[in-house]
């Protein structure tokens, strides 16, 4: 099958063939034609599938005609990431078109925004705290919207953001197109599903497995070791183009400190660092200016780097599905990729439910000559000391040195 074959404009199959689209994916092949024919759809596809393009060109080809510079279609998202991956997508699809689209979302000033709503746009890709602010102050619309995308259900699920989008509902006509897209469906995303869409039609595309472009390789080792085994993995594997994710803002922003300390361009990717640092780590990353992007999972999703040669988990994830997410950042538009996670003694329980999902053992695999009987370092206790000028509280002393204390337990 090719593109030619959904009858599109022939602006939109311009543009796909400037953006090196050859022939649909499989989520492509499936939900263009319903979206095209005006159906409701709740799709679930591995990441890296060709998702985005799945609902942006249906859009896209239905905007064509009718009234401009109002908003028609409303894609919400969880993340600032994907919402210009989003906006991204739509921009390249739609070169030659005339269409507008805007993002909307927290973390950067209100006022661009409120222009950009001002002048009239077609399409808004939008989180949905910030597009609340927009409704409250009367900066938006969505009155005439009949095209709406909720994209990454499970993720805005996670993230708390239900409430805010049942909100924005109520501001959307009920006679609309809707698209739900969700990796998984927990309960109260199948409740949105049957609230907010009609007689939907379900394409589910690699269910709840891994990308089969990727290989997987545990690597056991103590925590205390993680960094030194790390950074031997990176001597050894070539660091063109490698995401590590870490479990915590702090760990990724230390790790990146350390990696950069072994002579490797690196920047890191977390919620402590502003919209500008967040898109100027992205943009270095995709450029190769970096060769190395440490993050939290704030970039397992809509991260869309096809070059991506090795995911490193420095700390395993908290669920399966996270998992998946973060390793789908490699392994894309059917190149291979890598997969490592190192894996400590509490991690077990989670080795377990994701080898349930591959059904298969997952490899374990050392590396020679890497001592991993190192003992940990020892700490040693600091004393505390009366600040100046104080007397000690001799009622508060302990009945027997500190150190004899420390030392028994």
């Amino acid at each position: 099958m090719n593109f030619n074959q959904f009858n599109l404009d022939s602006r939109l199959l311009a543009s796909i063939r400037r953006a090196g689209y050859l022939t649909p994916t499989p989520i492509q092949e499936q939900a263009i034609p319903a979206a095209l024919a005006g159906r409701d759809l709740i799709g679930t596809a591995q990441t890296g599938t060709g998702k985005t393009a799945a609902f942006v060109l249906p859009i896209l080809q239905r905007l064509l005609d009718g009234p401009r510079r109002r908003a028609r279609a409303l894609i919400i998202t969880p993340t600032r990431e994907l919402a210009e991956q989003i906006h991204g997508v739509i921009c390249d699809l739609g070169t030659g078109t005339g269409l507008r689209s805007a993002t909307i979302y927290g973390g950067v000033g209100i006022t661009p925004q409120t222009e950009a709503l001002r002048r009239g746009t077609e399409i808004l890709v939008a989180c949905p705290g910030r597009l609340l602010d927009h409704l409250g102050q009367g900066n938006a619309r969505l009155d005439e919207i009949e095209i709406l995308v909720l994209d990454e259900g499970d993720r805005m699920l996670d993230m708390g953001f239900l409430p805010d989008v049942r909100r924005i509902l109520k501001h959307v006509p009920a006679q609309r197109q809707t698209m739900l897209f969700s990796a998984t469906f927990p309960v109260e995303i199948e409740q949105l599903a049957r609230q907010s869409l009609r007689n939907p039609e379900r394409i589910a595309i690699g269910l709840s497995r891994p990308v089969h472009t990727v290989e997987h390789a545990l690597y056991p080792v103590s925590k205390h070791l993680k960094t030194k085994l790390l950074l031997r993995l990176l001597e050894q594997t070539r660091t063109d183009s490698v995401l590590i994710f870490t479990r915590t803002r702090h760990r990724a922003h230390s790790l990146a400190k350390k990696i950069e300390r072994a002579g490797y361009k690196v920047t890191s990717l977390h919620s402590d660092r502003t919209q500008g640092q967040r898109q100027t780590a992205l943009n270095g990353f995709k450029s190769g200016k970096f060769q190395i992007m440490v993050a939290t999972d704030i970039a397992a999703r809509g991260l869309d780097v096809d070059s991506i040669s090795h995911v490193i988990n420095y700390d395993m994830p908290d669920t399966a599905d996270a998992y998946i997410h973060r390793i789908g950042r490699t392994g894309r538009a059917e190149r291979t990729g890598d997969a490592f996670t190192l894996v400590t003694p509490d991690d077990h329980d989670m080795l377990r439910e994701l080898e349930k999902i591959m059904k298969q053992r997952l490899p374990l695999l050392t590396l020679e000559d890497f001592d991993y009987d190192a003992p940990a370092p020892v700490v040693e206790p600091t004393r505390i000391q009366p600040r100046r000028g104080m007397r000690p509280n001799r009622s508060f002393e302990p009945r027997r040195p500190a150190t004899a204390h420390m030392r028994h337990k």
